[in-house]
């Protein structure tokens, strides 16, 4: 199980090659894939199908014996978008000694000084021309080398570094591309990576959406083995997690199909780093619109929907912070989850996460149910914390939900680092949730 996670860290630097990798692990066990161009059609008990938005985005489902106006559906929420740096149009600086570096913007909020002396590479989509204007060719980017880096400045020049330095997104975080050797590699640099990684012409491609990404391949590490270290543990693991509790409660449904009666969901949104407010977001009504063409396919009629939706229960699955052993006196004193200890139950006085005291309790049961041990975060109440997509879905889908993840440590760093044995207690949990 951890190797497979391991691999699917490494083949998904960034939210396109996610869904991309989460597409085909779907269409390897029996889901296919719908255009949302077209219409829906006949939806049957045991149908399994899913859609993409933006490529960035994904939406599964499994449809059980009770329609969604009877039975509801039980979905796993979580997002395929972590920070990083986004390679900025005419990216190419060059510079004294014909080094080039690249402009690049922030995406998200990056520990950005843990991106400084690692070996870097590139990974998104390519936009190029297609069969006409509206219709543009989307070809993926994934350079499976080290090919940047941003180094630090020598603490030679820098006395005070150790002390603590504010770093500027737009000087200090610029990583080093290359040395023009050629006078035609002059402002063509990065464009020849492209072209020679995807076999096109400069001439056909018409933009672009890049990204840095650690080289460094996931790993485990510890006397026993017992931690994950990789970048995008936040918030990847938890997609991958609902993955494969969708294909394993669909392997128990096949062998045993009077366990199959609710619906199954598994959505995975984009942007939640930057707030959800877009058409492939948990802020946006895309997921909506789906639930109602399935309840109006089913029944004929929207009120489906609407019952669904008051019988339905969601868990938004993005990853906690454990508590860190050289700083302990930023958690709250009785409510500080650990490494190993199990799933997190979070809460917020503010509503920054779905959970009360009703979904907690419906959670913990299950993880009770599974066979896997649950904890509760609270942040301290003089640190402020963050929000995630659970409250913002519930916002437009007023779902009975809860916020939960397994913790990590080094949350937006570029690399994170989390339990082995807390992924496993996620997949049961998961699975456990999608047999109910």
């Amino acid at each position: 199980m951890i190797k497979r996670l391991l691999s699917f860290l490494d083949a998904s630097p960034v939210n396109f090659l996610a869904v991309k990798n989460i597409s085909e692990e779907l269409e390897k066990n029996g889901f296919h894939r719908i255009n949302p161009q077209e219409p829906l059609g006949k939806v049957e008990a045991g149908d399994k199908f899913f859609v993409t938005k933006n490529d960035s985005s994904i939406y599964a489902f499994q449809i059980g014996k009770k329609s969604l106006a009877d039975g509801g559906f039980h979905m796993i929420c979580a997002h395929c978008d972590s920070p990083t740096f986004r390679i900025k149009p005419n990216a190419e600086m060059l510079c004294e000694g014909g080094i080039v570096k690249l402009n690049t913007e922030v995406y998200g909020g990056p520990i950005m000084s843990t991106w400084f002396d690692r070996p870097l590479t590139l990974a998104g989509r390519v936009i190029v021309k297609g069969e006409n204007a509206m219709n543009p060719q989307t070809l993926l980017l994934h350079i499976q080398r080290p090919l940047l880096q941003i180094s630090n400045l020598a603490i030679h020049f820098n006395r005070q570094v150790n002390d603590g330095v504010k770093l500027s997104k737009q000087k200090d975080v610029l990583p080093i591309l290359g040395i023009i050797n050629d006078e035609l590699e002059k402002g063509n640099l990065l464009m020849n990576v492209i072209t020679g990684e995807l076999n096109i012409k400069k001439e056909d491609i018409l933009d672009f959406d890049l990204y840095l990404a650690d080289a460094t391949p996931a790993c485990t590490f510890g006397v026993h083995q017992e931690f994950i270290s990789s970048g995008r543990l936040d918030d990847l693991s938890m997609c991958w997690a609902g993955v494969e509790a969708m294909i394993a409660a669909d392997a128990t449904s096949s062998s045993d199909t009077s366990a199959f009666e609710t619906t199954r969901v598994l959505a995975i949104f984009d942007n939640e780093e930057t707030g959800s407010q877009t058409k492939q977001g948990a802020g946006s009504p895309f997921l909506s619109h789906m639930l109602q063409r399935i309840a109006l396919a089913q029944s004929g009629t929207e009120e489906a929907y609407y019952q669904a939706v008051e019988r339905a229960f969601m868990i938004s699955a993005d990853n906690a912070h454990a508590w860190h052993p050289n700083y302990s006196e930023k958690f709250d004193p009785t409510n500080h989850p650990m490494l190993g200890g199990g799933l997190v139950i979070k809460f917020n006085a503010a509503q920054k996460y779905a959970s009360d005291a009703v979904s907690a309790a419906i959670f913990a049961s299950i993880c009770d149910a599974a066979g896997v041990p649950c904890q509760r975060f609270v942040n301290h109440s003089d640190v402020a914390g963050g929000s995630t997509l659970g409250n913002i879905l519930a916002s437009s889908i007023p779902l009975k939900g809860v916020d939960m993840g397994n913790a990590i440590l080094a949350m937006h760093s570029c690399r994170e680092t989390g339990s082995v044995i807390d992924h496993e207690y996620c997949v049961k949990a998961f699975t456990m949730f999608y047999q109910l």
